[in-house]
Order: C-alpha cells, then structure tokens, then sequence
C-alpha cells in the first residue's frame, strides 16, 4: 500500500499540471443570456425561445422545453443547438396565451460537463 507521502506526491503532481495546462477547459456551459430573458415579462408570444451557453455544447446530448403554468408541455418538439451557432439552444413555441413559463434546459458542454436548469418568463 502506498505510503501517505507518496499519495501527497502523486496528489500534488495532478494538481499542478490540473491547473498548469494551458488552454484545457475545465469547466461546464452555463446560460450567458436568453430570449425571453430570465424573470422577463413580454407583451406578447414570442415564436421562439432562445438560451446562449458561454461555451460550445453538444447537440446530441442537449435538450430545451417549455411548460406552462400546470406543468404541460407547450413547444412544438424541435428543440437543438443551432448549426452554425454551437453556443445557441432553442426550440419553437406555438401562439402562447397570457400566462407563466418555465423553461427547462439540460446541455452537455464540449467537454462532456452537464448542466442543467430552468426559468420562467410571462407573456401577458
């Protein structure tokens, strides 16, 4: 079994070359900004809804949906990350009707970090 100091070694050696690389990325993607923002009111449906990740995220494993107030679904299913915009997610939304939504994302960053989380907007 190793000895305690050997564990520190090996341990420190990761640790500095974790922080020393240049250039790897270590962390995950999270929302930069979205259409309807976050806690926004909008004074009428948008036909889209929109979050831009401050990093690239994967396409397959990347999801978007909205729910209205009692929890139902109410996109139109075609949620995905934009070709040419690897940081933008989005799906389309019927007509929506005066009322509260929440939006619900899940994105698995590049590097293979999952992040999730959701928000509300209203359109009144």
């Amino acid at each position: 079994m190793p000895s305690l100091k050997v564990k520190k070694t090996v341990w420190s050696f990761f640790l500095f070359f974790w922080i020393a690389l240049p250039g790897v990325s270590h962390g995950h993607a999270f929302p930069d900004h979205s259409d309807p923002r976050v806690g926004a009111t909008v004074s009428g449906s948008p036909s889209t809804v929109r979050i831009w990740f401050d990093g690239d995220i994967e396409p397959i494993f990347s999801t978007i949906s909205v729910q209205d107030a009692s929890g139902k679904r109410v996109d139109k299913g075609n949620g995905h990350v934009d070709p040419p915009d690897s940081t933008l997610l989005e799906v389309s939304v019927p007509p929506l009707p005066p009322g509260t939504y929440r939006v619900i994302w899940s994105v698995v960053a590049r590097d293979g970090h999952r992040t999730m989380g959701d928000y509300t907007f209203v359109v009144k």
